[in-house]
């Protein structure tokens, strides 16, 4: 039965030869040993290759060297088939590699006198004799730290910060004419009439469509539709600079 110094591990040997994967208990990190070629495989390579050159050779004569070809090569595929189901020498040879793996990759892993797990050196703590679970190396227990707690300040400001001033608010213009939501164009999207803002003569200040008075400082926008020229008498638009029928300066 093999005895490994660890139980954490896999074997990959094949008809061909052996070799082992051995794995760290905390990280799984494994060390594969080197190959070892089996000798029974060995063996039986050169028998084929001999049974095989003695078919040709008797194929090419003929007679009583074609039936000593014959009988090598039938040998040889029996004795392969032993190799294919691991005979008692191959055993032999596999428990002598498994051995010779163990003392191989031993050297690379360290036994946590806490634990008892088998580790390799990225996960043993030499100041302490034990294993990085069971005792963390202090600078690497220090910047884990001081990169959570840097990481919680980030969000904890982020938290906290205005990144946006304006106003959740959405203004509803309402058409003058026929009273519903005019949309956010230059016409009513109910009944199409002009949106654009009415210009207090007196104050210049904008005003919606249909207003009697200007809501910046109270004048009358009807009669100021109602401005006639000075000099000529003419109505004038209010607004207007000079007059549409003198030139008049207004």
């Amino acid at each position: 039965m093999l005895q490994s110094f660890t139980r954490n591990y896999e074997d990959n040997s094949t008809e061909a030869g052996y070799q082992f994967t051995f794995y760290c208990d905390l990280c799984h990190d494994g060390y594969k040993s080197s190959f070892i070629e089996s000798e029974t495989y060995k063996k039986g390579k050169g028998l084929r290759n001999l049974s095989r050159g003695a078919g040709a050779l008797g194929s090419l004569l003929g007679g009583r060297l074609g039936h000593i070809g014959y009988s090598l090569e039938r040998g040889g595929d029996v004795l392969a088939e032993r190799f294919h189901g691991m005979n008692p020498e191959w055993h032999k040879e596999h428990e002598k590699a498994f051995e010779m793996a163990n003392n191989q990759v031993r050297q690379l892993f360290n036994r946590c006198h806490g634990c008892r797990k088998w580790v390799c050196d990225s996960c043993y703590n030499e100041d302490e004799g034990l294993c990085t679970e069971c005792a963390p190396r202090q600078d690497v227990w220090i910047a884990k730290a001081r990169a959570e707690a840097m990481q919680r300040n980030i969000e904890e400001a982020a938290e906290n910060a205005t990144v946006w001033k304006g106003k959740l608010e959405r203004k509803t213009i309402v058409c003058s004419n026929c009273g519903k939501p005019a949309g956010s164009g230059k016409f009513c999207n109910n009944c199409g009439s002009s949106l654009a803002l009415l210009i207090c003569p007196q104050c210049k200040a904008e005003n919606a469509q249909g207003v009697r008075f200007c809501n910046n400082c109270g004048s009358s926008m009807t009669e100021a539709s109602k401005k006639n020229c000075p000099a000529c008498g003419e109505s004038v638009s209010p607004g207007a600079k000079f007059c549409g029928n003198c030139g008049n300066k207004i």
